[in-house]
């Protein structure tokens, strides 16, 4: 092991066992977590996510050596760059575009791929390379290629991998084409949100091989952690959610942002008014709240954006992606809720009959959806894959 050695630190000791009891950290992983600490991949100038302020911050290795590891050892998601690389300078740029996972995440995801010794995997988003280096710990020698789109980081994660002694291939490269080179392989894993599973990824994957990554729909930027065990024939893929989560979206899926001026160009007055009973508790939930994923699996091409709460009172907003229809529902504590839509599409409607529908099947959590790939095209269903919808 290098000299940036983890085993003494207290923080890395105190950061196995909260993953340990809270039931991150899989028996089967402990020697690797042991093994590959994530301080021996982060750069010198990090931007750790702060659970206090709810911001990242700026932390230096050589300014704050202390503060710096307290993050590297701590479960938060680090930042290593902003704007695809063109930022500068330490404060934190406009849109996160690297990162290191919080560890929780990072062996939740792990766990769901069910890696054995000797299996070939294939990564996509190299990030700063601790993901890749934990796969092979666990898979042995030679045994794992991962493909990053950004040059320099895959060039910084090459050079923390070869610095670490860990054999891994770093290619640079789309990853959504996968790396056919290499294959075929036991696991895919994907370290980046998806919202179109390519179907390249089926390809290269042995039959009974496992396919695990973060997906979802443009309705908002959360995730849900799809588990696919590739058909006998190979002819599609397909299993179920394990969970919600949140990662930076790969650069070929990301969505631009929504241009507010583009869709409501002369406010909400004399558009179709209307109100809904439905309080904003129950239509949004939490953040991870089932009811938000349901509603990007049956509003197709719609995006959602969730206001601030301003004096007891917060609007959300429904873009639609093929047209320039849009709906506001603005939610005010304690009253009913006021409805503006317009354009071709009711969009409030869809969504409170998304949202209908969800509470008639019984309010069902992630891991009752699951998702179906074929070389088709990709459909979700609901607890039975013969009632499959396509997204």
């Amino acid at each position: 092991m290098p000299a940036d050695a983890a085993e003494d630190r207290s923080g890395h000791a105190e950061l196995r066992r909260i993953l340990t009891e809270g039931g991150a950290l899989p028996p089967d992983w402990e020697a690797a977590f042991a093994a590959v600490p994530r301080s021996s991949f982060l750069p010198d100038l990090i931007w750790p996510f702060d659970m206090a302020t709810g911001q990242s911050v700026a932390v230096s290795r050589a300014a704050e050596p202390e503060a710096w590891y307290g993050y590297a050892d701590a479960d938060v998601p680090v930042v290593t760059q902003w704007d695809d690389g063109a930022h500068t300078g330490p404060e934190p740029g406009q849109v996160s575009t690297s990162s290191a996972s919080m560890p929780s995440v990072v062996f939740r995801i792990l766990r769901d791929l069910d890696v054995r010794p000797g299996d070939r995997v294939l990564e996509i988003g190299t990030g700063t390379g601790w993901n890749a280096a934990l796969l092979a710990h666990r898979t042995g020698a030679g045994n794992v290629v991962t493909v990053e789109l950004d040059p320099a980081v895959a060039a910084g994660a090459r050079t923390a991998l070869t610095a670490f002694g860990a054999s891994v291939r770093v290619v640079t490269g789309d990853g959504l084409k996968g790396h056919p080179e290499g294959g075929p392989y036991a696991r895919i894993i994907a370290t980046c949100g998806v919202r179109e599973l390519p179907f390249a990824w089926v390809d290269q994957c042995e039959p009974g091989g496992i396919i695990v990554a973060p997906w979802g729909t443009h309705y908002g930027n959360g995730d849900a952690v799809a588990r696919l065990t590739v058909a006998d024939d190979g002819a599609s893929a397909g299993g179920r959610f394990t969970g919600p989560v949140e990662f930076m979206k790969a650069r070929a899926q990301r969505l631009p942002p929504v241009v507010h001026g583009d869709y409501v160009t002369d406010g909400v007055d004399g558009h179709d008014k209307s109100s809904t009973s439905c309080t904003e508790e129950e239509f949004l939930g939490e953040r991870f709240s089932p009811q938000r994923f349901t509603l990007g699996l049956r509003l197709r091409e719609c995006v959602h954006v969730v206001a601030e709460k301003r004096d007891g009172a917060r609007p959300v907003w429904f873009y639609g992606l093929g047209d320039r229809s849009w709906a506001c529902v603005l939610f005010r504590d304690g009253a009913t809720a006021t409805v503006w839509q317009s354009g071709p599409r009711r969009l409030w409607d869809e969504a409170a009959s998304a949202y209908a529908w969800w509470t008639e099947k019984g309010r069902p959590g992630h891991e009752r959806f699951g998702l179906t790939l074929t070389a088709a095209g990709q459909d979700v269903w609901l607890d039975d894959p013969a009632g499959s919808w396509p997204v």
